[in-house]
């Protein structure tokens, strides 16, 4: 078999065979066949397109390009959660422990954040002591004993998958919804959950800004779980504003321990239970969405939730909720009168990541203590602070709070903010159907 071959095929508009598809990947992982070849391929089929075969296939080759994970010793369904990225996210640490309180074992790998949107495993290292690298024995034992562990992804899980990527960001074939399906469902699924629950994103802060290109991923994200045997549904959700008030790894994580106690705030309680609810639908343990919703708001009420939170922290190695504190915090105001209309959501992202929050590029060392902290969301009314800055980097703050004033939009009529949760993409019968929210 010959890589020109495949490449000519597919720019001809043809399907890949399974064997074409699985040529490539091995090959490529392996280092045997060339970037500018694989960059060929990449190029053809952003043009091209992909068939729903290919994308399975693909994505199947991609799973299975490194380690399969097990966990199969761990008793019951065993259910993980994926969001596509957002800025103020912060649901994993919410749904981890909350779905685990109803004896649902949840056995998650977690990624760190890059660029506007943070990652779960830099939120809870931010937590003194909080350890993200078990030992695989460590993991499962955990999981087992406390219901739940989040760890940091092994770089053998779909390493096919970081090569590709890394080549597609390059090759501006980053926005194909079929290689951004195949990326995430190869990693998801070679994690081993028997159910997945999928956030799709979309607007300002999401990368996808629209509801028929979220609808479009979902649909292919779902048929490729349920194709491979794996519950998944997916929820698409509003990106517009940043999730709650808190954006940065420390206040991310008091939002969220706030929010098991029944004191967080109703955007992202809202969509926490709805996720959660999904999750625990595929374990069976309800039947229907609404009763899940009212019984996972009798688990924070009754505090059980925020209890196997404050478990599964220790039992990872936290040593208390001592949180660093930021040198310097600013309280941003702007001199004008009227309603928040829009508050946009990457720049919220972007401005986080200057004081100190997130990364450029993998490997940059990031400050726990720094974010934003809002004091307004869309509908509001200015008055008083926007929000608070926290920062160990002084000189930043001038920048940082002339670039939150421009990221708010002021009219003088108040607005409503758009739906929070736009719909469900699940399986019906033969079919994968988007249901809107009501």
């Amino acid at each position: 078999m010959r890589m020109y071959d495949i490449i000519y095929a597919k720019r001809q508009g043809e399907a890949l065979s399974r064997e074409q598809i699985e040529f490539f990947i091995q090959g490529y992982t392996e280092g045997s066949l060339p970037d500018y070849q694989a960059s060929a391929l990449l190029m053809a089929i952003f043009f091209q397109g992909m068939t729903d075969d290919e994308i399975v296939d693909l994505t199947r080759a991609m799973m299975h390009s490194g380690d399969q994970v097990d966990l199969s010793r761990i008793a019951g369904f065993k259910a993980d959660k994926h969001s596509t990225g957002g800025v103020g996210d912060k649901t994993s640490l919410i749904i981890a422990p909350l779905v685990a309180s109803f004896g649902v074992p949840m056995a998650k790998m977690s990624g760190r954040g890059l660029g506007h949107t943070g990652g779960t495993v830099d939120k809870l290292e931010s937590i003194p002591g909080f350890s993200t690298e078990l030992s695989s024995e460590d993991f499962f034992q955990q999981v087992e004993d406390v219901g739940l562990s989040i760890i940091s992804q092994t770089s053998n899980i779909a390493p096919a998958d970081k090569k590709l990527y890394a080549l597609r960001d390059v090759t501006a074939t980053i926005d194909h919804t079929a290689m951004i399906a195949s990326s995430i469902m190869s990693k998801k699924l070679a994690a081993g959950a028997d159910g997945i629950m999928l956030d799709v994103k979309v607007g300002d802060g999401a990368f996808l800004k629209t509801i028929d290109e979220a609808k479009q991923l979902a649909k292919i994200m779902v048929r490729l779980g349920q194709d491979m045997d794996r519950q998944t549904r997916a929820i698409l959700t509003n990106m517009d504003e940043p999730l709650g008030y808190a954006i940065g790894n420390s206040l991310e994580v008091k939002e969220a321990m706030a929010t098991l106690q029944g004191r967080g705030p109703e955007d992202l309680t809202d969509l926490s239970l709805h996720l959660a609810s999904g999750i625990l639908v595929m374990a069976g343990i309800f039947s229907d969405l609404p009763s899940a919703f009212q019984a996972c708001w009798h688990k924070i009420d009754s505090g059980a939730a925020y209890v196997k939170f404050d478990e599964w922290v220790k039992a990872q190695g936290a040593t208390g909720y001592d949180f660093k504190q930021a040198a310097h915090e600013r309280k941003v105001s702007i001199d004008a009168t009227g309603f928040v209309s829009h508050i946009h959501a990457q720049q919220i992202g972007e401005i986080a990541s200057l004081l100190g929050a997130g990364r450029l590029k993998m490997g940059d060392a990031i400050d726990p203590s720094a974010g934003i902290l809002l004091h307004k969301k869309v509908g509001d009314e200015v008055e008083g602070p926007l929000a608070t800055l926290y920062t160990d980097k002084p000189e930043v703050l001038d920048e940082a709070e002339q670039r939150l004033k421009e990221a708010f939009e002021i009219t003088p009529d108040q607005h409503r903010p758009n739906p929070l949760i736009y719909g469900f993409v699940h399986q019906s019968g033969k079919d994968i159907v988007f249901e809107e929210y009501v």
